[in-house]
Formats: C-alpha cells, sequence, structure tokens
C-alpha cells in the first residue's frame, strides 16, 4: 500500500518561515524549556538549532521564541504568545491538507503503485 506524505513549507523570501522540522523544533522548544535542550531531543546541534529559531523570529511579524541567556535561574526559551498561535495554525493546515488529499487522484495513484519496488 502506497503512504502519503505531505510536506507544507511556508515561505518569507527565499526562506522557509515554517515547515515541519521548524513546527517540531517549536513542540521541542516549548516541551523542554530550552532551545539547546529542544536540539539535544531532535538530534539536533545547538547551532542548527539557534539558526532555525533565528529564522523564524525573522521571518513572522513578531518573534515566535524568547530566549533568556545565562545558566541559572530564568535561563531558556520559552514560544510567545505568537509562537503558540502560529504553531497551532501550521498544524491545524497540515491537518487539513492531509484530510483533503484523500479522494479519487490519490486512489488513482495508491492503486497504481507497487508495495515494493522492484529489484534494480
Amino acid at each position: 500500500m502506497a503512504r502519503l506524505k505531505l510536506k507544507i513549507q511556508l515561505y518569507c523570501g527565499d526562506e522557509i518561515a515554517m515547515g515541519p522540522g521548524k513546527a517540531d523544533l517549536l513542540d521541542a522548544i516549548a516541551r523542554e524549556g530550552s532551545i539547546s535542550a529542544a536540539g539535544r531531543a531532535l538530534g539536533m546541534s545547538y547551532r542548527r538549532a539557534w539558526l532555525l529559531v533565528d529564522t523564524m523570529n525573522r521571518c513572522f511579524e513578531a518573534p515566535l521564541v524568547k530566549a533568556r541567556a545565562g545558566g541559572g535561574q530564568g535561563a531558556g526559551a520559552r514560544l510567545t504568545p505568537e509562537g503558540e498561535a502560529a504553531l497551532a495554525a501550521y498544524r491545524a493546515l497540515s491537518s487539513q491538507i492531509e484530510q483533503s488529499a484523500a479522494g479519487a487522484a490519490y486512489a488513482a495513484l495508491e492503486g497504481a503503485i507497487r508495495s515494493e519496488p522492484l529489484p534494480s
């Protein structure tokens, strides 16, 4: 049986403002309370996680993540209300698109795809 996977990316100029990886990072930041811990949870470096956050913060009208430097009390990161709203809207849009993809066109393609590729 064929599997359908849709990947939604929203662009700001040439930059990806939001996509599945950035949405996963926002979820991890909300859960972990820091960019570094979120990056570790997703198997990415702090630098990579920070660059993704920086891109999102530069692309949206208001920052999606608020970070506080330091190693003590109050350090870490959190989603702003705009970040929570953007994440919820992205997840809702993804769900809508996946639900609307079911239909005759998908069924026709699914029926024409082998369950496994032929040997090369």
